[in-house]
Parts: structure tokens; sequence; C-alpha cells
């Protein structure tokens, strides 16, 4: 038996072996040079990254006369399931001496098999898309996005399509696919609500990144929570894998943890059937991976429906089946990379956030904080 076989499956950037729940919350990316942009790999013609699989091309030997396709496939390609093959013959990516192939049919042996595989999910992560993208502000330098609950921020494990980044290769074309990660400079877990700053240019990219590693912009969370923790803290504690819940992170010294800084004031509370609950506004010092879910867990004051870092104690069920983390990234100030004007902005509350804190009995009117919340949180 012959066989030609040069697969290109690799993956197109570094986030497709990244789990989508991982890589997310506040987690800093790189500065722009250190990562990959969609059109490093994009083929000729195209906005974005689509590889095509090499097609797989053998001689079936004489052995194997009178045996099924299906079965005499899986004797020559090994490295692939049955299944897969028998789905690439019932789509007409297998051919015999050039004619379509037919998963029950005897082969003779001798014949020249080609199969052309189909792309796997991750080799089509980095195609456009119509994602529905809610733009709070926009300019040619960059993009501030109200990014809803449930959507994930970029292809990863799971999730390889339909995806912020996506949306974004679909509303901004060639300009989104010649930068890294289309412009995305920091994220939000995919159950997490509110504002993102996306750059439409490398050199806004490069000085966004830069500020967030400076500690300058602004980022400010609304969080609901169990308990009432103090009216105002701060919280220093290194965040790292959890050593012993491998899809968690954790407060951990040592080598394993990364500093961590997030500052949090008590606004409101209540009593939902006998367990105090309470609104709590959060400012990131500090950009880890699920910092303020961590953080506050560590507190003793986990989010309401956070279902990875859950009360030590059972809660009552929430109002309405809310099942969520209640995260919601309602500020965002930074210095403008063109004209280094001070900019911010604000996302009310999501509804399903509102309404929770309805039933829950909290109030809380945000218009009454002043424009610069410097001050408002404990240095």
């Amino acid at each position: 038996m012959t066989r030609s076989i040069v697969p290109d499956y690799s993956v197109t950037a570094s986030f497709a072996t990244e789990n989508a729940e991982d890589s997310s919350d506040d987690d800093l990316d790189s500065l722009p040079q250190a990562f990959p942009s969609a059109a490093d790999h994009a083929p000729a013609g195209t906005t974005a990254v689509v590889s095509t699989a090499t097609p797989l091309i053998a001689t079936l030997p004489d052995s194997l006369a009178g045996e099924r396709l299906d079965k005499a496939l899986a004797s020559c390609f090994p490295e692939y399931s049955r299944s897969r093959l028998q789905a690439w013959v019932e789509d007409g990516r297998v051919t015999l001496d050039g004619e379509t192939a037919k998963v029950r049919q005897k082969v003779a042996g001798g014949e020249a098999v080609v199969i052309a595989p189909a792309a796997l999910p991750e080799q089509l992560a980095f195609a456009p898309e119509p994602v529905p993208l809610s733009v709070v502000y926009e300019d040619a330098t960059l993009a501030v996005l109200n990014k809803p609950a449930g959507l994930v921020v970029h292809p990863a494990a799971g999730n390889w399509s339909g995806t912020l980044l996506n949306g974004l290769l679909h509303r901004y074309g060639q300009a989104a696919a010649d930068l890294p990660r289309a412009g995305i400079v920091h994220r939000l877990d995919k159950e997490t609500s509110g504002l993102m700053v996306v750059a439409r240019t490398l050199v806004a990219q490069t000085d966004l990144v830069r500020q967030l590693q400076a500690r300058s912009v602004k980022r400010h969370y609304a969080a609901l929570v169990w308990g009432r923790p103090p009216q105002r803290t701060v919280v220093d504690a290194p965040i790292g894998r959890d050593p012993r819940e491998r899809t968690r992170m954790a407060v951990v010294q040592g080598q394993g943890g990364k500093p961590a800084r997030t500052r949090v004031v008590t606004v409101a509370s209540a009593e939902w059937e006998d367990s105090p609950v309470s609104l709590v506004l959060c400012s990131l010092d500090t950009g880890r991976t699920h910092q303020i879910r961590v953080h506050l867990s560590h507190l003793g004051h986990s989010l309401l429906g956070d279902p990875l870092y859950k009360p030590r104690h059972k809660r009552p069920a929430l109002p309405g089946g809310f099942s969520r983390q209640a995260l919601h990234a309602w500020r965002l100030g930074l210095i403008h990379p063109e004209d280094d004007s001070a900019m911010h902005w604000q996302a009310p509350l999501p509804d399903d956030m509102r309404e929770l804190m309805t039933a829950l009995g909290l109030e809380f009117d945000f218009t009454t904080l002043p424009d610069s919340l410097d001050d408002f949180f404990p240095a």
C-alpha cells in the first residue's frame, strides 16, 4: 500500500488550545507583537483564517479485496475513527479511482482512494460571522462593546464559532483580521456581562495593553454576592491554578500564584430567605483569570449563581432560576490612544441582574455615584 498523508491540522492561533472558561474574566493579553494575527495564516483573498486539510491519498492493497469500503479505509487510515471515515464517505468526500464512493461498497484492491477531509472546527474558528455586537462607542482607533452574558469572547475548545471575535471579523473585515486577536486586549468570562474595549489599529492595541499593564485602565464591576462583606476592603492575594481542581483558579501562595488585587465596596444588603445578600462594586488593580470571582469566594462571599465558585454552605435557590455568576462590568475608563483624552463609559445592569436585585429586595441608584471613583474605592 502506498499513501500520502500530509493533513494540515495546525491550530491557527494561540488561543485554540485554551479553555474558553479559563481564558477570560480579566486576563490581560501580552503586547500585540507577541501573538499572531488572523491574517498571518489567512489564505490569499480571504478575510480570516480558514485552514483547509490536505487530501489523504492512498492505494488500497490487494489484500483488502472483498472488504467493505469503510473497513478498508479504517485499515489504511488507522489514525481516524471508523465513524469519522464513514461520515466523510457519506458526505461525498471519498473517491475510488475518481468515482464518488459509498460506505457499503466492496473494494477490489489496487484502487486509488482520495479523501478530502472536512475541516476541523478549530480550522474554521477565525471566520467572520454576523454575531450581534452592542457597540457603546466607536471611532477609527477603538470600539467599546457591551458584551451580553452567554457570549464567548474568542474561539476555544467547545466554542469554535459564534464568538465576539467572529463578530469583530464580520464588522471590521480585513482591518480586524490584520490585528492580533482581531483587536481584543482584555476579556470577560462567557457568563460575565459588560464593557470591553477593542482596538482597531495595531498602535492602539499596543497602547491599550500597556495601559492595562500599567493599571491605568479603570475597570469597575457590579456583583451580587452571598453575605455581607465589609463596607470597604482590599483583597490582595495571589491567584493561580487550583492544585486540587484544575478547572478552577484559587488563592495560592508560592510560585504558582500571580499577584492579584481587588478593591471592594459594599453598597447595599438585604435578606433572601434568611440568607443575607449584597450588592458590591469592585475595582481591579490587576487582571487575573476569574479574579473577582476567586477573591470574593476567598472572602467567603461567593457570587450569586456562580457554578464554579460556590459557597461552602448550602444557600437557598435564587428567584427566577438565576444561574450565571451575577457579575457585570459596568464602568470602563481609559486614556484615548490617539489624543490622550480621558474617556469613560457606563453600561446599566442587564435585565436579568436588575430583575434579580428587585426580587431580592436590593436597591441602589448608580446615578448617585461620582463621576470620578478614584476616592470611592479604598486605596
